[in-house]
């Protein structure tokens, strides 16, 4: 149960540290690729408000041109004289700036004739090759995206068409970079942070452990403690019913005794399930033969309540485990359904193969018209839940809330699953164990 614990613990803590640092990575990962688009965005205005070319900053610009097919010429980046400028959109440029972009242009007249290509900031792509993907680009009818690794703006303006193409490439491998950098020192601060937690874990788990080494030391002393004066109660009734009669009220002490007695032997049983060194001693064993034999003898309980047991079981079915255990889980089970079922009710229990015959499946349900709020509950030390512990019919609901997690633990200690869950006006518990 500790090494359960720490694992749990570790487990959570990691997860909650791994799931901050993948919010935190990706947060950093979007805001840069956010700016980025950004930066592009505003360099693909800047290109074409001033007709594919950057704004002067009081330097001389030689301009870059060669013969344009169709026997067109380039055009001046000035248009009537004088250059557009960029409007202020918070992007800050200088003298550097149509030094450090890589990009060209395009431009078509009305007649869809290309009378300029500028390809004098770009060496990778020539004047053909820029032709190519200004024509590739008005295939597809889009006025702005990606062709590979080159942003794109089309622009038209008194009749004449413009391409502006803007090289990424450069910004793409930087991004990954940055993804890979910083997944890569996240995953290694992560893992820093696991061996820390692995090592911390022994501390955070250590009041818990003293507390539940004081509860089990509680539970054995008790236990030992009451047993004593249980033995000497039921020595004095047996001596009163010697001298007098037996009557009702030395048969109620009796009763009281043998429930006293069984609580003890549950709390024990539990204490020493808990522990994780304790190892069954496992056999193998026909489960249906012993599902029959601990079912069967119910049927007479369930008449005698007014309510009728139906049991079916699947011949053959065989396990390794502790006979004894898986008797007692039955047993708990069946005379739980006996012990809740609505008055004049039926009760269902049967054990069957899966069919991958992997497993046996122990199933044992019974009619409950107000079924708990959370069933998963009833499985837990002392939990009740008719608070009442009153039947309609006036019946006390004898028991403790222990039957259940015995149960559970008989289960778990064989490696199975037990739920329990409310469905069409019954209750329905589910033990899932490996058969042979």
């Amino acid at each position: 149960m500790i090494k359960r614990l720490r694992r749990k613990f570790v487990l959570i803590a990691a997860a909650s540290v791994l799931a901050v640092e993948l919010v935190v990575v990706g947060l950093i990962n979007i805001i840069n690729i956010g700016e980025t688009h950004k930066r592009q965005m505003q360099l693909i205005e800047i290109l074409c408000e001033n007709d594919g070319d950057f704004p002067e900053f009081g330097m001389r610009h030689e301009q870059m041109h060669s013969s344009a097919p169709g026997g067109g010429s380039f055009s001046s980046p000035v248009m009537n004289g004088e250059r557009k400028r960029f409007p202020d959109l918070g992007f800050k440029l200088n003298e550097e700036t149509r030094y450090q972009t890589r990009y060209f242009c395009v431009r078509y007249n009305r007649e869809l004739v290309p009378v300029e290509i500028n390809t004098g900031h770009i060496a990778a792509v020539t004047s053909a090759d820029a032709l190519n993907y200004a024509e590739e680009v008005s295939q597809t009818g889009k006025t702005s995206g990606f062709l590979g690794n080159y942003r794109y703006e089309v622009r038209e303006n008194l009749g004449e068409t413009l391409y502006v193409f803007l090289d990424c490439r450069e910004d793409i491998r930087t991004q990954r970079l940055f993804l890979l950098i910083s997944a890569a020192i996240s995953l290694g601060g992560w893992l820093l942070v696991c061996l820390l937690i692995i090592v911390c874990s022994r501390f955070a788990v250590r009041p818990f452990i003293e507390n539940y080494e004081k509860q089990k030391m509680f539970i054995t002393d008790a236990g030992h403690e009451i047993k004593t004066p249980l033995a000497i109660i039921q020595a004095n009734t047996e001596v009163i019913e010697m001298i007098g009669e037996p009557s009702e009220w030395t048969q109620s002490i009796r009763n009281q005794i043998e429930r006293l007695n069984g609580l003890i032997a549950d709390l024990l049983r539990l204490s020493r399930m808990d522990e994780e060194n304790v190892k069954l001693e496992c056999e193998e064993f026909d489960l249906s033969d012993a599902f029959d034999e601990i079912a069967g003898p119910f049927r007479t309980l369930a008449e005698n309540k007014g309510l009728s047991l139906e049991i079916r079981t699947q011949e053959g079915i065989r396990m390794n485990g502790n006979v004894s255990s898986i008797r007692q889980l039955v047993s708990i089970l069946i005379e739980n359904a006996v012990k809740y079922c609505d008055a004049g009710g039926s009760i269902e229990a049967s054990v069957e193969k899966t069919a991958s015959g992997r497993h046996a499946i122990i199933r044992v349900k019974n009619d409950c018209a107000e079924p708990p709020e959370q069933p998963e509950r009833l499985f837990d030390r002392f939990y009740r839940a008719d608070k009442s512990r009153k039947r309609e019919d006036g019946e006390t609901k004898s028991g403790y809330g222990i039957g259940l997690s015995v149960a559970k633990a008989v289960t778990e200690s064989h490696k199975g699953k037990i739920s329990c869950k409310a469905e069409n006006g019954k209750i329905v518990f589910t033990v899932r164990l490996r058969c042979l």
